[in-house]
């Protein structure tokens, strides 16, 4: 299974954003975290995911006879590289669509689980809406949210810090016209 597919999972993706901030986590702490994912799913795919060198052993300690492993994010893990975007066809682009919003609609029910959701006082959103750019300006804009985020990007857990998930997409709605150089 090549990296991409390995990814292009709900539950897998889901493991790697409860991993990611540096922090290291156990088989035990994934399913505290993940309470509506099986443990034996689970645990299969931590193991796909250890197997293909996406998650690393940061520690391990023996508890009660048994071997116990702290699991942690390689830092490259959720990296696709550009080469590897440019070759992905439009049902790769389908299928990595459709596991990103599954494993965003699954992270979403969870929060909405939890004891004490408040949606109001945690600031959730989902909003939409429309830009009408030039492909000049997309790029732009799309670094000036890259900035945004890079400047918070390397924080860690902390206290008072709780993980968010962000999710943006890009895509325009229309066929592309003569004056942009399009069809």
């Amino acid at each position: 299974m090549d990296t991409l597919e390995l990814i292009l999972h709900p539950v897998r993706l889901r493991i790697m954003w409860a991993l990611s901030g540096g922090r290291t986590r156990t088989t035990s702490d994934l399913c505290e975290s993940l309470p509506d994912v099986p443990k034996t799913t689970l645990y299969r795919h931590v193991g796909m995911l250890a197997d293909a060198g996406l998650l690393e052993v940061a520690s391990e300690q023996r508890v009660r006879g048994m071997i116990e492993r702290h699991y942690r994010l390689r830092r490259d893990a959720l990296h696709i590289d550009p080469d590897t975007a440019q070759a992905m066809s439009n049902e790769d682009h389908r299928h990595g669509f459709a596991v990103a919003m599954a494993a965003l609609l699954a992270e979403f029910n969870a929060y909405l689980d939890r004891p004490g959701a408040d949606p109001a006082a945690d600031r959730v959103g989902y909003r939409q809406g429309m830009l009408w750019l030039s492909p000049e300006e997309m790029e732009e804009v799309a670094g000036e949210l890259l900035e945004v985020l890079r400047a918070r990007a390397g924080n860690g857990p902390a206290p008072r810090r709780r993980p968010h998930v962000i999710s943006a997409i890009f895509f325009p709605t229309e066929q592309r016209n003569q004056d942009d150089g399009g069809l």
